[in-house]
């Protein structure tokens, strides 16, 4: 479904602290916006925040990047954020919000300086026409760009409904040198804990769809 354009979502963005129009401005010195040396979590497709606004807002011992396109899910996530925040009793000063094409990350971040050290693949879209699939977040194409800003023993984290999406993606992470450190296909009868759900995730475990989820560890040749 279209998301409805939102007027103020801009003007809200601008005058956001912890959001940036601009992240390329910020390549190499995101510890300096930041102000410390806590390790870094990226989520990719952070939609409306409903994951992130949560994960980082509970945690104190490491800093997050949302990345997103659109003016109107940014802003909602900017408002889902700054709601989670004052629930928790915090200041927004571990989390920041940007616009920026996914595929063209390396305009953000630097190689070997804006070391990650977790990726959230978080219910993106499974592109299921074989000519499509390179636009996928797990392609291999993308998973190359991300190697050159994941340290060593970094973790991706990803979720999904589609069985297609799920299956391929576990070739393209051995393809690639990750190494599956956990694995399920039925998320919430696993047992596993610490996962933050997403809006797409309660919506779809309602309709009886099994959440497929995976850890994958980067390590350096």
């Amino acid at each position: 479904m279209r998301l409805r354009r939102k007027p103020w979502a801009k003007p809200e963005l601008d005058a956001c602290p912890f959001y940036t129009e601009h992240p390329s401005e910020h390549r190499g010195k995101w510890r300096e916006w930041f102000g410390n040396d806590k390790p870094i979590y990226l989520e990719l497709g952070c939609g409306k925040g409903g994951f992130i606004s949560k994960q980082a807002a509970t945690d104190f011992e490491h800093n997050y990047l949302a990345v997103d396109l659109i003016d109107a899910v940014l802003g909602l996530a900017k408002r889902n954020i700054e709601r989670e925040y004052a629930a928790a009793g915090r200041e927004t000063d571990n989390i920041r919000l940007m616009t920026q094409d996914i595929e063209r990350l390396f305009l953000m971040l630097e190689d070997d300086v804006d070391e990650i050290h977790r990726i959230y693949i978080n219910f993106c879209n499974p592109w299921p026409k074989l000519p499509q699939q390179k636009k996928r977040l797990t392609h291999p194409r993308q998973l190359t760009t991300y190697k050159r800003f994941l340290v060593d023993g970094a973790e991706l984290w990803f979720k999904t409904d589609d069985d297609g999406l799920f299956d391929d993606t576990l070739g393209y992470l051995e393809e690639c040198g990750f190494v599956i450190k956990y694995m399920t296909r039925d998320l919430h009868s696993s047992g596993f804990e610490g996962s933050v759900p997403t809006e797409h995730e309660k919506m779809f475990s309602e309709e009886g769809i099994p959440i497929k989820f995976l850890i994958a560890v980067f390590q350096k040749q």
